[in-house]
This record gives structure tokens, sequence and C-alpha cells, in this order.
């Protein structure tokens, strides 16, 4: 993957985190994914006063992803104010192990965009549960 996508992808998450609805953490989060055919789809996190019901802006990326008919992913970028920059959460591995599953993941802390942490979906969600088969246990 060439670095000029990795910075595109990262400034794209940065822009993105500006759009985040965080009024109770004010821990903004914003993703960025890389399709295949090179689009970009971004996301920011959105938080609920019920707490369960916040989605992070991986999950918010992806979604939106997904309901417009993208399905093949190469990379994504989480950018926040944090040092080394926030990791995705289990939900948003555990999706990403199931739509995204040989996705780069590429993490940056908004004050240091250029320090960019990389890993692969695999490496964060080891053994993960991708398959249901119902009524085999």
């Amino acid at each position: 993957m060439p670095s000029n996508n990795k910075t595109t992808l990262i400034q794209r998450a940065a822009k993105a985190r500006l759009g985040a609805c965080a009024p109770y953490s004010q821990f903004q989060v914003g993703a960025a994914l890389l399709t295949r055919s090179g689009e970009i789809i971004s996301g920011a996190n959105v938080e609920s006063a019920s707490y369960g019901l916040t989605c992070c802006a991986e999950r918010v990326a992806l979604f939106s992803a997904l309901t417009s008919g993208r399905r093949e992913f190469v990379a994504v970028a989480v950018v926040a104010r944090h040092p080394g920059g926030a990791m995705p959460c289990g939900a948003c591995r555990q999706l990403l192990a199931e739509y995204a599953p040989d996705a780069l993941v590429w993490v940056a802390d908004s004050d240091d965009p250029g320090t960019i942490r990389e890993f692969t979906v695999r490496e964060l969600l080891p053994g993960a549960f991708v398959t249901f088969e119902p009524g085999k246990e």
C-alpha cells in the first residue's frame, strides 16, 4: 500500500473526526475506509445519553459503506486525540473481521497524525467469530 494512501486516509479520518457528536465524553473519533476501487467513506462517532446506543466512528463508516453497496475494503484509518491513537473497540474489531478481514488498520493521534501505527484486522481479533450455522453446535 503506497504511503500516500495511508496519509490521505489518515487525513480523511482526521477531517471526519471534526463531525463527531460526542457531547458526553468530548472524545471525538474519525474513521475512513478505503475501498478496493479507491473510494473513501468516512464516519465519526455519535454518542447517546444511553451509552449503549453510542456508535463508534469505525462502525459509522462501515455501515455507510455497506448500505451503499460497497463490499471490498483494503484499509481503515482511525484518528482521535489519544497518545498513539485510539484502537478500535471489540465491537468494531468484530465487524471489521466480518466485512473487511483483509484490511489494514491505521491508527493515529490527531495531535501527531504523521505517526501512524499499522495492524491487520486479523492481528486485532485473532480467531474471530465470522460464521454462523444454525443447528450446528
